[in-house]
């Protein structure tokens, strides 16, 4: 370890001693559990100490409150997806209740797509959705988003471009 990192750990050792409770605290109250907190808590410190800027912080709560805000909404997302799948699976009769380690791939392709959907700017992000979850047509996505049709194809070669992308049947 260089001098550089070591210093930078110190440094994010020093901010995890002087604000991990707090934060914990923070995330607490829109948490349904404190081991939660503690974990996006954790996972926020992680960020910190990972990140390419080796800068002072010159406001460290509210850097922390920002990256722990970014991993509690993806919890949040990532539930969402967990429960629209087992509602789907809830009401679809002709299905039989899937094998745990089939409904871990699932939520594991989900997150997987997610994430890769994360990336993507908003128009492109929305094009996909409307084509493959909500099934609309390229003329309606176009109508829906105030784009071309072109412009629809082009987004959706965009997404599929990416081979992450294809890997997965939605």
């Amino acid at each position: 370890m260089s001098g550089a990192d070591s210093s930078h750990s110190d440094y994010v050792g020093g901010l995890f001693r002087s604000h991990y409770d707090w934060l914990c605290s923070r995330l607490h109250r829109h948490l349904d559990s404190r081991a939660h907190a503690e974990d996006i808590a954790a996972d926020t410190f992680v960020q910190l100490l990972t990140s390419a800027d080796r800068l002072p912080i010159r406001q460290p709560r509210a850097l922390l409150t920002t990256i722990a805000q970014r991993l509690m909404y993806q919890l949040w997302r990532r539930r969402d997806l967990e429960r629209a799948h087992l509602d789907a699976l809830d009401h679809d009769e002709t299905c039989s209740a899937p094998s745990p380690e089939d409904l871990a791939q699932t939520l594991e392709a989900l997150q997987a797509i997610d994430q890769l959907l994360d990336r993507l700017p908003a128009k492109v992000k929305a094009t996909f959705v409307l084509s493959r979850l909500n099934g609309l047509t390229y003329p309606q996505i176009a109508a829906e988003l105030g784009i071309s049709q072109r412009s629809v194809s082009d987004y959706m070669a965009r997404v599929f471009s990416n081979r992450q992308a294809l890997s997965y049947d939605l």
